[in-house]
């Protein structure tokens, strides 16, 4: 009796403790996806929506429209003062925006009422760009000229890209608002002297300085719940389907939860990338363009950019360069020597 009832006490403990770490092991994954992305949905335009705009004190326009080319990688002299490689020749991936310079169409001015800002009135250059009217509708009635407006609060430049001077892609410009630093005074006197003209890069941003680059990322289409929002491939015994949701959701309440994962479109989402920072402003694209073009691009015939690391979206898509919204104090102002670009495809 002795021998079975310690046989019994050792089974039925083995029994007890294979239960718990049953139950222990049970990961629980309530909701699949980011909710800091909110809703996911695709964009309204190529070109990015800026909401909040970085502080200025100085006059000078707080955006520029580029077109993503490539990325490429440097060999770089590290100058970071703390780094473990200082001084030391190192590697370093970076992605090269191609820049035409932006002409300033028009003058869009603002009144702050209660509810926010409203615009009132639109100032128009006297004479466009050659062939534009036949790639934007233009306004054919006279418009009200700078003499006319008295009471605003605030402007803003508009202006167009010059998708014409990159190879391929669009004809048709791309047309926003972008935001000056300054008081209102000279906001309108900076924007009286650059009415109808262009505007270059190296107006805005110098090497070494941090940005915030605002794109559209790649449009994957139609996918499925797997790769949307990570949910674990089932078994092979599974009921109906293996790469998809084993419930809707519980019965009561009677509707399906947002939180729940259904396959759906993915991809061309508007995302920022804080405080990138520009390794080198150049004039020649030879430079970084090698022999045939840059795959998927071409040759790069404007001023560029090189900014370190990685930008959002394919070849060709427009993204928008804007000062830091909240920069890294942290971080190196000047720009690293670059000893060698790669120009390998």
């Amino acid at each position: 009796m002795r021998t079975s009832n310690r046989h019994f006490t050792e089974r039925r403990k083995y029994h007890c403790c294979t239960v718990i770490l049953y139950t222990m092991g049970n990961i629980r994954h309530p909701r699949r996806g980011s909710l800091q992305y909110w809703p996911r949905k695709r964009a309204a335009s190529s070109v990015a929506r800026i909401r909040s705009w970085a502080n200025e004190h100085k006059v000078k326009p707080l955006g520029f429209i580029g077109y993503k080319a490539g990325m490429t990688h440097l060999l770089i002299t590290d100058n970071r003062p703390k780094s473990p490689t200082k001084g030391e020749q190192v590697m370093l991936a970076s992605t090269i925006i191609d820049c035409p310079p932006m002409t300033v169409m028009g003058i869009a001015f603002y009144t702050l009422i209660p509810s926010g800002w409203k615009k009132t009135t639109t100032i128009l250059a006297q004479k466009f760009d050659k062939h534009l009217d036949k790639k934007i509708p233009l306004p054919k009635k006279t418009l009200p000229t700078l003499d006319s407006v008295t009471n605003y609060d605030d402007l803003r430049l508009l202006v167009h890209s010059h998708p014409e001077h990159i190879p391929g892609g669009t004809k048709k410009p791309k047309i926003m608002e972008i935001v000056l630093g300054g008081n209102k005074t000279e906001k309108l006197q900076y924007a009286k002297t650059v009415l109808g003209k262009e505007i270059v890069i190296t107006d805005l941003f110098e090497s070494g300085n941090q940005i915030d680059v605002h794109g559209i990322t790649k449009g994957k289409g139609f996918q499925g719940t797997v790769k949307r929002f990570g949910v674990p491939i089932r078994q092979h015994k599974a009921e109906k389907t293996k790469r998809g949701i084993g419930t809707l959701g519980s019965w009561s309440p009677k509707r399906v939860e947002y939180s729940v994962a259904q396959s759906g479109k993915m991809g061309f989402h508007l995302r920022t990338e804080f405080n990138k920072q520009i390794l080198k402003i150049g004039t020649q694209g030879k430079e970084v363009t090698p022999s045939g073009g840059i795959i998927k691009y071409g040759i790069v015939n404007n001023t560029y950019l090189l900014v370190k690391g990685s930008v959002t979206g394919p070849h060709k898509r427009p993204v928008l360069l804007t000062p830091p919204i909240r920069p890294n104090p942290k971080m190196h102002k000047e720009a690293p020597e670059i000893t060698h670009i790669s120009l390998g495809n």
